[in-house]
């Protein structure tokens, strides 16, 4: 069924891909090291309660972006291991060949646009 995707492109989603990977592990760990809870002296700190209360909310802004870039990770993997298979570029719902332009846009896109759309209803 990709046949429907040029080898060439195919190709080119593959080298992307391993890029964002690469790009997704380095975002991650500089996210983690930026956590204020990492910090030594957090436990110990008698800070301020507006102190505590931003040091909170930069933690839970910083594991929320982390558990998104871990979600793509993931997904990135997943499409690798697609290409690998031979069956890049299809719906993991319906089966069908996953639009072109929304692959340019999300090389890791798992679902079609419709499939998608239903998943979140």
């Amino acid at each position: 069924m990709t046949k429907k995707i040029l080898k060439t492109d195919l190709k080119k989603k593959k080298e992307k891909l391993l890029r964002d990977t690469i790009n997704l592990e380095k975002q991650i760990e500089e996210l983690k090291k930026s956590d204020p809870f990492l910090d030594p002296d957090h436990v110990s700190d008698n800070a301020a309660i507006d102190t505590d209360v931003r040091e909170q909310v930069s933690h839970d802004t910083i594991e929320a972006q982390i558990k998104a870039l871990v979600n793509k990770r993931k997904n990135t993997e997943i499409a690798l291991e697609k290409i690998h298979k031979n069956k890049y570029g299809l719906c993991e719902k319906c089966g069908k060949l996953i639009p072109k332009k929304r692959l340019d846009l999300i090389p890791e896109a798992r679902f079609c646009i419709d499939c998608e759309q239903q998943l979140f209803q």
